[in-house]
């Protein structure tokens, strides 16, 4: 999880939101990644760390065997990137911070067709919280920063004691 804190850490600095995400294979870091264009000219909501990051491990190591990578990100993944991470063999996924607004880890798989169904994944939450949380403040606290700064993610961030 520090590495991907490192992750966040840089985006914040970058003035983007301060998601980072890592995929562990066997102890090894395979690929990293930090949300991209959550300000400026381009802002979109497809780079997000969980997404470059798989697209950089499918990139550099096709055959990696994806069933066996842990992936570790700041925030928990929303839909789009869970149900990704999902389809592409992911079985573990460890968070920090709860995304109260836009969450996608606690989807009930097994109420949906059967393709999801039969998709078995861990999910832990809360591995260093405390640290993505200050930055999330930090990022929220900030007005300069528009992105999601009048949402219910925002003021729950803002409101959460460290």
């Amino acid at each position: 999880m520090q590495a991907a804190l490192a992750e966040a850490r840089a985006a914040l600095a970058a003035k983007e939101f301060p998601v980072g995400c890592v995929m562990v294979y066997h102890g090894k870091i395979m690929a990293r990644a930090r949300r991209l264009n959550s300000s400026g000219a381009a802002i979109n909501e497809m780079d997000h760390a969980e997404i470059t990051a798989l697209r950089e491990l499918i990139t550099c190591f096709p055959a990696v065997n994806r069933e066996e990578i842990i992936v570790y990100s700041t925030m928990e993944p929303c839909l789009m990137c869970f149900s990704t991470l999902l389809l592409n063999g992911i079985k573990a996924i460890i968070y920090a911070y709860e995304d109260p607004m836009g969450g996608g880890t606690d989807l009930n798989l097994l109420g949906l067709k059967p393709l999801y169904r039969q998709m078995g994944v861990t999910v832990v939450p809360h591995v260093g919280r405390s640290e993505a949380l200050k930055l999330f403040k930090l990022f929220f606290a900030d007005s300069n920063n528009q992105y999601w700064q009048k949402s219910l993610l925002a003021r729950y961030t803002l409101e959460q004691s460290d």
